[in-house]
């Protein structure tokens, strides 16, 4: 794979993102100045916005691969970083549909050797970061240099004797919560857990191009590259230590694989009616099951953002309209939750007309 370890200097008026604009259809709202700052020879972005099945907006800007002056697509697949954890979720719903384990199993139960305290973990609070395990990135050397698995992560758990607080009593976002949840996938489910999803999810939906990315194991094909757009330059900065951890945010995908991922939750493809339901039901910081749940312009919308060295991300669903808004960019220093939230103003209006 060719190295990317550079910095590219580029214009004041790049950074701004002054450029020419994408045209849209006259019936459409031009969203040209929302993602102005994407546009040129910078780090990308790919949008969609979906309403009833279909996707009324399609559009991207920018580069995947400044390198190689390869441009975003739809079918360019970026690191998902947390979007991945309701993946995650959906992996355990399968084991529980199935019948191989109930939310309220506890870690020693699937763990024989994990430390007393794991008695006390369910599968819920892991699912809802309500377990209060100790961030594995708070017990990294600062040092480290060399890549974190999901295995470690757990192993790391079972180091500790104690957590944050006692479990299901508080809501702290936890990224060993997820990784440890991928080990419980492997240990329950009888494959990797990148096998499982592949097998159990992105198979059966069609979506052929996403991977758990396992560097010398598997390939993401048609890949975004992560930056960080300075004031005056882009620096590469795609993986760090913990790119490696799949549970919590290991996953590629793209914009056009999304949509049937988006679609599929409307249905039973994958688990129940009823057992989907819950994982969108919040509890504490209404927080489901690897979605965050609340309103936005008094409608029921579920949503999560990814945020990672090189990325940034966001997916949110109104499923009472049939609507939604995927945003993947390949910059780490660039909020999307804020343009999803233009755009849903944007197309929600049109769709009150």
């Amino acid at each position: 794979m060719m190295t990317h370890q550079w910095t590219k200097r580029i214009g004041r008026l790049a950074v701004l993102g002054i450029g020419i604009l994408t045209g849209c259809a006259s019936d459409k709202p031009d969203v040209g100045d929302i993602f102005k700052s994407y546009q040129g020879d910078l780090p990308g972005v790919a949008v969609m916005v979906i309403d009833n099945g279909e996707v009324v907006l399609d559009t991207t800007f920018g580069l995947a691969d400044i390198a190689n002056s390869t441009p975003v697509t739809r079918t360019t697949n970026f690191r998902l970083a947390s979007v991945t954890k309701q993946f995650t979720a959906m992996c355990i719903l399968i084991l529980k549909e199935r019948g191989q384990l109930e939310f309220t199993t506890t870690l020693d139960k699937i763990f024989p050797k994990f430390p007393k305290y794991g008695g006390k973990i369910t599968i819920r609070h892991l699912l809802q970061h309500t377990s209060g395990l100790v961030a594995y990135e708070s017990l990294m050397p600062d040092t480290v240099n060399t890549q974190v698995y999901d295995r470690d992560v757990l192993n790391m758990m079972m180091g500790q004797d104690t957590t944050y607080f006692e479990p299901g009593s508080d809501f702290r976002y936890s990224n060993s919560g997820y990784a440890v949840l991928a080990m419980v996938v492997e240990s329950i489910g009888g494959k990797s857990f990148a096998g499982f999803l592949q097998e159990e999810i992105f198979q059966p939906l069609g979506m052929t191009n996403t991977v758990a990315f396992e560097d010398g194991i598997s390939e993401v094909t048609n890949r975004a590259f992560g930056y960080t757009v300075h004031a005056d330059s882009v620096s590469f900065t795609d993986q760090s230590p913990t790119s490696a951890v799949l549970g919590d945010g290991g996953i590629y995908s793209s914009i056009a694989e999304l949509y049937k991922w988006d679609q599929a939750l409307y249905g039973q493809q994958l688990v129940s009616a009823g057992l989907l339901q819950q994982a969108f039901t919040p509890a504490l910081k209404n927080y489901g099951f690897g979605w965050r749940i609340d309103s936005y312009q008094g409608l029921l919308r579920m949503h999560h953002t990814g945020g990672t060295r090189g990325f940034r991300t966001v997916i949110q669903r109104f499923p009472e309209n049939g609507f939604s808004v995927i945003i993947l960019s390949n910059r780490n220093n660039s909020e999307v939750a804020p343009l999803a939230d233009k755009l849903a103003d944007l197309y929600l209006e049109q769709q009150k007309r």
